[in-house]
Protein backbone atom coordinates (compact mmCIF):
# COMPACT_ATOMS: atom_id res chain seq x y z
CA UNK A 1 0.00 0.00 0.00
CA UNK A 2 1.09 3.57 -0.64
CA UNK A 3 0.83 6.54 1.69
CA UNK A 4 -2.30 8.59 0.91
CA UNK A 5 -2.00 11.12 3.78
CA UNK A 6 1.25 12.37 5.26
CA UNK A 7 1.38 14.73 8.27
CA UNK A 8 4.83 15.98 9.18
CA UNK A 9 5.75 17.99 12.30
CA UNK A 10 2.34 19.67 12.35
CA UNK A 11 1.94 22.41 14.95
CA UNK A 12 -0.94 24.68 15.83
CA UNK A 13 -0.59 27.50 18.37
CA UNK A 14 -3.05 30.22 19.29
CA UNK A 15 -2.51 33.87 20.21
CA UNK A 16 -2.56 33.18 23.95
CA UNK A 17 0.30 30.72 23.56
CA UNK A 18 -1.79 27.55 23.81
CA UNK A 19 -0.39 24.72 21.67
CA UNK A 20 -3.22 22.56 20.36
CA UNK A 21 -0.88 20.43 18.22
CA UNK A 22 2.73 19.78 19.17
CA UNK A 23 4.67 18.40 16.23
CA UNK A 24 2.28 15.69 15.06
CA UNK A 25 3.72 13.11 12.65
CA UNK A 26 1.43 10.57 11.03
CA UNK A 27 1.46 8.61 7.76
CA UNK A 28 -1.73 6.85 6.70
CA UNK A 29 -1.84 4.15 4.06
CA UNK A 30 -4.32 3.99 1.23
CA UNK A 31 -7.41 1.92 2.06
CA UNK A 32 -6.81 1.53 5.78
CA UNK A 33 -9.08 2.42 8.68
CA UNK A 34 -7.39 4.23 11.53
CA UNK A 35 -9.05 5.20 14.80
CA UNK A 36 -7.76 8.23 16.68
CA UNK A 37 -8.49 8.01 20.39
CA UNK A 38 -8.05 10.75 22.94
CA UNK A 39 -9.80 12.53 25.81
CA UNK A 40 -11.66 15.80 25.37
CA UNK A 41 -9.25 18.60 24.45
CA UNK A 42 -6.60 16.18 23.20
CA UNK A 43 -6.40 17.84 19.76
CA UNK A 44 -8.38 15.37 17.64
CA UNK A 45 -10.74 17.90 16.06
CA UNK A 46 -7.96 20.47 15.65
CA UNK A 47 -5.91 17.90 13.75
CA UNK A 48 -8.79 17.09 11.43
CA UNK A 49 -9.65 20.76 10.91
CA UNK A 50 -6.05 21.55 10.02
CA UNK A 51 -5.77 18.69 7.54
CA UNK A 52 -9.06 19.75 5.92
CA UNK A 53 -8.01 23.40 5.60
CA UNK A 54 -10.51 24.75 8.10
CA UNK A 55 -7.71 25.78 10.47
CA UNK A 56 -4.33 27.11 9.34
CA UNK A 57 -1.30 25.34 10.80
CA UNK A 58 1.41 27.29 12.61
CA UNK A 59 4.06 25.10 11.00
CA UNK A 60 4.55 21.68 9.44
CA UNK A 61 3.19 20.09 6.28
CA UNK A 62 0.24 17.97 5.23
CA UNK A 63 0.03 16.22 1.86
CA UNK A 64 -2.87 14.25 0.40
CA UNK A 65 -1.82 11.92 -2.44
CA UNK A 66 1.23 14.15 -2.83
CA UNK A 67 -0.69 17.45 -2.91
CA UNK A 68 0.29 19.97 -0.24
CA UNK A 69 -2.76 21.29 1.62
CA UNK A 70 -1.39 24.85 1.54
CA UNK A 71 0.35 25.11 -1.83
CA UNK A 72 -2.07 22.81 -3.68
CA UNK A 73 -5.18 23.44 -1.60
CA UNK A 74 -7.87 22.80 -4.22
CA UNK A 75 -6.33 19.56 -5.46
CA UNK A 76 -5.77 18.28 -1.91
CA UNK A 77 -9.21 19.31 -0.62
CA UNK A 78 -11.01 17.56 -3.51
CA UNK A 79 -9.56 14.30 -2.27
CA UNK A 80 -10.87 14.72 1.30
CA UNK A 81 -14.35 14.26 2.74
CA UNK A 82 -15.29 15.43 6.22
CA UNK A 83 -18.15 14.34 8.48
CA UNK A 84 -18.14 16.86 11.36
CA UNK A 85 -19.31 16.29 14.92
CA UNK A 86 -22.10 18.83 14.74
CA UNK A 87 -25.20 18.25 12.65
CA UNK A 88 -25.44 21.45 10.59
CA UNK A 89 -27.91 20.94 7.76
CA UNK A 90 -30.50 23.13 6.06
CA UNK A 91 -33.72 21.87 7.73
CA UNK A 92 -36.11 22.68 4.87
CA UNK A 93 -33.98 21.28 2.05
CA UNK A 94 -34.60 17.85 0.55
CA UNK A 95 -32.09 15.10 1.21
CA UNK A 96 -31.22 14.56 -2.44
CA UNK A 97 -30.70 18.26 -3.12
CA UNK A 98 -28.45 18.57 -0.07
CA UNK A 99 -26.17 15.86 -1.44
CA UNK A 100 -26.25 17.26 -4.99
CA UNK A 101 -25.28 20.68 -3.69
CA UNK A 102 -22.24 19.30 -1.87
CA UNK A 103 -21.10 17.58 -5.04
CA UNK A 104 -21.34 20.86 -6.93
CA UNK A 105 -19.32 22.72 -4.29
CA UNK A 106 -16.29 20.65 -5.24
CA UNK A 107 -16.70 21.33 -8.94
CA UNK A 108 -18.17 17.95 -9.78
CA UNK A 109 -20.72 17.88 -12.57
CA UNK A 110 -24.23 16.61 -11.96
CA UNK A 111 -24.26 12.83 -11.88
CA UNK A 112 -27.55 11.45 -10.62
CA UNK A 113 -26.34 7.86 -10.75
CA UNK A 114 -23.52 8.64 -8.29
CA UNK A 115 -25.86 10.44 -5.90
CA UNK A 116 -28.37 7.59 -6.12
CA UNK A 117 -25.66 5.04 -5.36
CA UNK A 118 -24.52 6.94 -2.26
CA UNK A 119 -28.06 7.37 -0.95
CA UNK A 120 -28.86 3.70 -1.47
CA UNK A 121 -25.71 2.54 0.29
CA UNK A 122 -26.58 4.74 3.25
CA UNK A 123 -30.23 3.59 3.32
CA UNK A 124 -31.38 7.10 2.41
CA UNK A 125 -32.88 6.49 -1.01
CA UNK A 126 -36.42 6.12 0.36
CA UNK A 127 -35.90 9.43 2.20
CA UNK A 128 -34.48 11.33 -0.79
CA UNK A 129 -37.48 13.67 -1.12
CA UNK A 130 -37.89 14.22 2.62
CA UNK A 131 -36.89 17.51 4.14
CA UNK A 132 -33.97 17.28 6.56
CA UNK A 133 -36.18 18.39 9.46
CA UNK A 134 -38.31 15.27 8.99
CA UNK A 135 -35.40 12.90 9.67
CA UNK A 136 -34.29 11.28 12.91
CA UNK A 137 -30.92 12.17 14.42
CA UNK A 138 -29.40 8.96 13.09
CA UNK A 139 -30.66 9.62 9.56
CA UNK A 140 -29.27 13.15 9.68
CA UNK A 141 -25.86 11.68 10.47
CA UNK A 142 -26.22 9.47 7.41
CA UNK A 143 -26.92 12.60 5.35
CA UNK A 144 -23.70 14.13 6.68
CA UNK A 145 -21.80 11.07 5.44
CA UNK A 146 -23.58 11.25 2.07
CA UNK A 147 -22.59 14.92 1.74
CA UNK A 148 -18.98 14.05 2.54
CA UNK A 149 -18.96 11.28 -0.09
CA UNK A 150 -20.76 13.27 -2.79
CA UNK A 151 -17.57 14.46 -4.49
CA UNK A 152 -16.02 10.96 -4.40
CA UNK A 153 -13.11 11.61 -1.97
CA UNK A 154 -10.27 9.17 -1.46
CA UNK A 155 -9.86 10.08 2.24
CA UNK A 156 -12.77 10.35 4.66
CA UNK A 157 -12.60 11.93 8.10
CA UNK A 158 -15.30 10.94 10.58
CA UNK A 159 -15.23 13.18 13.65
CA UNK A 160 -17.20 11.35 16.36
CA UNK A 161 -19.58 9.88 13.75
CA UNK A 162 -21.67 7.84 16.18
CA UNK A 163 -21.87 10.28 19.08
CA UNK A 164 -25.35 10.22 20.54
CA UNK A 165 -26.70 7.40 18.37
CA UNK A 166 -27.98 4.06 19.60
CA UNK A 167 -25.99 0.83 19.51
CA UNK A 168 -27.85 -0.57 16.49
CA UNK A 169 -27.17 2.50 14.38
CA UNK A 170 -23.55 2.53 15.54
CA UNK A 171 -23.10 -0.98 14.17
CA UNK A 172 -24.72 0.12 10.90
CA UNK A 173 -22.12 2.87 10.69
CA UNK A 174 -19.36 0.30 11.15
CA UNK A 175 -20.73 -1.65 8.19
CA UNK A 176 -20.77 1.53 6.11
CA UNK A 177 -17.09 2.13 6.88
CA UNK A 178 -16.26 -1.42 5.80
CA UNK A 179 -18.15 -0.86 2.53
CA UNK A 180 -16.15 2.30 1.93
CA UNK A 181 -12.92 0.37 2.48
CA UNK A 182 -14.02 -2.05 -0.25
CA UNK A 183 -14.35 0.98 -2.53
CA UNK A 184 -10.78 2.00 -1.71
CA UNK A 185 -11.66 4.89 0.62
CA UNK A 186 -9.22 5.57 3.45
CA UNK A 187 -11.04 6.33 6.70
CA UNK A 188 -9.80 8.20 9.76
CA UNK A 189 -12.24 8.38 12.63
CA UNK A 190 -12.08 10.01 16.02
CA UNK A 191 -14.16 8.37 18.68
CA UNK A 192 -14.82 8.14 22.40
CA UNK A 193 -16.19 4.63 21.95
CA UNK A 194 -13.33 2.23 22.54
CA UNK A 195 -15.36 -0.69 21.15
CA UNK A 196 -15.66 1.23 17.88
CA UNK A 197 -11.88 1.19 17.46
CA UNK A 198 -11.71 -2.46 18.47
CA UNK A 199 -14.44 -3.38 15.99
CA UNK A 200 -13.31 -1.69 12.78
CA UNK A 201 -9.85 -0.13 12.95
CA UNK A 202 -6.69 -1.55 11.40
CA UNK A 203 -4.51 0.78 13.43
CA UNK A 204 -5.10 2.79 16.56
CA UNK A 205 -3.60 6.18 17.33
CA UNK A 206 -3.67 7.72 20.79
CA UNK A 207 -3.45 11.50 21.10
CA UNK A 208 -3.18 13.46 24.33
CA UNK A 209 -2.45 17.16 24.92
CA UNK A 210 -1.70 17.73 21.23
CA UNK A 211 0.81 14.91 20.90
CA UNK A 212 0.55 11.49 19.28
CA UNK A 213 1.54 8.99 21.96
CA UNK A 214 1.57 6.07 19.56
CA UNK A 215 0.13 4.71 16.33
CA UNK A 216 0.18 0.95 16.06
CA UNK A 217 -1.55 -2.02 14.52
CA UNK A 218 -4.51 -2.82 16.74
CA UNK A 219 -3.66 -6.48 17.21
CA UNK A 220 0.03 -5.78 17.84
CA UNK A 221 -0.82 -3.06 20.34
CA UNK A 222 -3.14 -5.29 22.32
CA UNK A 223 -0.64 -8.14 22.23
CA UNK A 224 2.29 -5.95 23.29
CA UNK A 225 0.60 -3.89 25.98
CA UNK A 226 -2.36 -6.01 26.94
CA UNK A 227 -2.35 -8.22 29.98
CA UNK A 228 -4.50 -11.11 30.95
CA UNK A 229 -6.36 -11.21 34.20
CA UNK A 230 -7.03 -14.36 36.19
CA UNK A 231 -10.05 -14.24 38.48
CA UNK A 232 -9.83 -16.90 41.19
CA UNK A 233 -13.37 -17.23 42.54
CA UNK A 234 -13.58 -18.53 46.11
CA UNK A 235 -16.20 -20.60 47.91
CA UNK A 236 -16.04 -18.32 50.98
CA UNK A 237 -15.63 -14.58 51.33
CA UNK A 238 -12.37 -13.13 52.73
CA UNK A 239 -11.62 -9.65 54.08
CA UNK A 240 -8.00 -9.43 52.97
CA UNK A 241 -5.42 -11.23 50.84
CA UNK A 242 -3.61 -13.78 53.08
CA UNK A 243 -0.02 -12.90 53.95
CA UNK A 244 1.08 -16.20 52.40
CA UNK A 245 0.00 -14.83 48.99
CA UNK A 246 1.52 -11.34 49.36
CA UNK A 247 4.25 -12.04 46.79
CA UNK A 248 1.67 -12.28 43.99
CA UNK A 249 0.41 -8.68 44.24
CA UNK A 250 -3.19 -9.86 44.23
CA UNK A 251 -6.24 -7.64 44.60
CA UNK A 252 -9.63 -8.49 46.01
CA UNK A 253 -12.69 -8.26 43.80
CA UNK A 254 -16.40 -8.98 44.11
CA UNK A 255 -16.45 -7.77 47.72
CA UNK A 256 -14.01 -10.43 48.83
CA UNK A 257 -15.20 -13.39 46.79
CA UNK A 258 -12.51 -13.19 44.09
CA UNK A 259 -8.73 -12.95 43.98
CA UNK A 260 -7.58 -11.01 40.91
CA UNK A 261 -4.19 -11.77 39.37
CA UNK A 262 -2.76 -9.88 36.35
CA UNK A 263 0.02 -11.40 34.27
CA UNK A 264 1.92 -10.80 31.04
CA UNK A 265 0.75 -13.14 28.27
CA UNK A 266 4.18 -12.91 26.62
CA UNK A 267 6.14 -13.89 29.73
CA UNK A 268 8.00 -17.19 29.71
CA UNK A 269 6.18 -18.22 32.88
CA UNK A 270 2.89 -16.80 34.08
CA UNK A 271 3.11 -18.15 37.61
CA UNK A 272 -0.49 -19.37 37.49
CA UNK A 273 0.19 -22.97 38.45
CA UNK A 274 2.21 -21.98 41.52
CA UNK A 275 -0.40 -19.37 42.46
CA UNK A 276 -3.25 -21.89 42.42
CA UNK A 277 -1.23 -24.32 44.51
CA UNK A 278 -0.40 -21.60 47.02
CA UNK A 279 -4.03 -20.49 47.19
CA UNK A 280 -5.01 -23.97 48.32
CA UNK A 281 -2.06 -24.12 50.75
CA UNK A 282 -3.37 -20.89 52.28
CA UNK A 283 -6.57 -22.75 53.16
CA UNK A 284 -8.76 -21.20 50.46
CA UNK A 285 -11.14 -23.29 48.37
CA UNK A 286 -11.54 -22.53 44.68
CA UNK A 287 -15.01 -22.27 43.15
CA UNK A 288 -13.97 -21.30 39.61
CA UNK A 289 -11.12 -19.77 37.61
CA UNK A 290 -11.76 -17.28 34.79
CA UNK A 291 -9.29 -15.49 32.50
CA UNK A 292 -9.92 -12.37 30.44
CA UNK A 293 -7.81 -10.20 28.13
CA UNK A 294 -7.20 -6.53 28.84
CA UNK A 295 -9.34 -4.41 26.56
CA UNK A 296 -8.25 -1.56 24.31
CA UNK A 297 -9.91 0.73 26.85
CA UNK A 298 -7.53 -0.49 29.58
CA UNK A 299 -4.57 0.21 27.29
CA UNK A 300 -5.90 3.65 26.33
CA UNK A 301 -6.39 4.69 29.95
CA UNK A 302 -2.90 3.53 30.91
CA UNK A 303 -1.34 5.51 28.03
CA UNK A 304 -3.07 8.84 28.64
CA UNK A 305 -2.32 8.58 32.35
CA UNK A 306 1.42 8.06 31.86
CA UNK A 307 3.60 10.77 33.48
CA UNK A 308 4.78 11.93 30.04
CA UNK A 309 1.19 12.53 28.94
CA UNK A 310 0.37 14.45 32.09
CA UNK A 311 3.17 16.99 31.77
Amino acid sequence: MSTILSIQNLRKSYAGGFEALKGVNLDIEEGEIIALLGPNGAGKTTLISTVCGITMPTSGTVTVAGFDTLNDFREARRLVGLVPQEIALEPFEKVINTVRFSRGLFGKGRKDSAVEDILKRLSLWDKRDNQIRELSGGMKRRVLIAKALAHEPRVLFLDEPTAGVDVELRKDMWEIVEQLRADGVTTILTTHYIEEAEAIADRVGVISKGEILLVEDKGTLMSRMGKKQLDVQLTTRIDAVPDALAAYDLTLGDDGWTLVYSYDVNAERTGITKLLNDVQKAGLQLKDVVTRQSSLEDIFVSLVNQPEAAQ
